[in-house]
């Protein structure tokens, strides 16, 4: 129940900060994602995300649940920081940076998640991969958008 309270108060900040007319009118390449798809996509993993730390925190007390479980919050706060970054204040550069730090944050909780229980690592796997899809997303949008 805590996992999916703190997947859902990160998602709130992509209810808050969402896609508007400044987005729709930036230059964005031509493999853009469906706004469709964002919604789809993160009800999936932010699921996903839940049932890993769910299995974290149900495992054996050691020290690599731990450092899991903190690194997975860490990159909560990443998570929810680059809609309000990038939605909300409009800064595609600062919202590239906390997406650079939160795709190696989740790379790290992989590793460490893998110590701990080898499901809640492969379940953080296709969250990894669309963060590196946002992640060229949203250089691409910086390139293509730069004055």
């Amino acid at each position: 129940m805590v996992s999916l309270l703190l997947v859902g108060l990160t998602a709130s900040t992509g209810v808050r900060f969402r896609p508007d007319s400044w987005y729709r009118e930036l230059r964005k390449p031509t493999w853009t994602p469906p706004d469709i798809a964002f919604p789809i996509a993160w009800g999936i993993l932010y699921l996903l995300m839940a049932i890993a730390a769910w299995r974290l925190y149900m495992a054996d007390d050691s020290a690599w649940r731990t450092a899991s479980l903190a690194v997975y919050v860490l990159q909560l706060f990443a998570n929810a920081a680059w809609s309000w970054l990038f939605f909300g204040r409009k800064q595609i550069a600062i919202a590239l940076i906390d997406i650079v730090v939160l795709l190696g944050l989740i790379i790290i909780a992989i590793a460490l998640f893998s110590q701990v229980s080898t499901l809640a690592a492969w379940l953080m796997v296709p969250y990894g991969l669309w963060v590196a899809l946002a992640l060229t997303l949203n250089a691409t949008i910086f390139r293509l958008n730069k004055a």
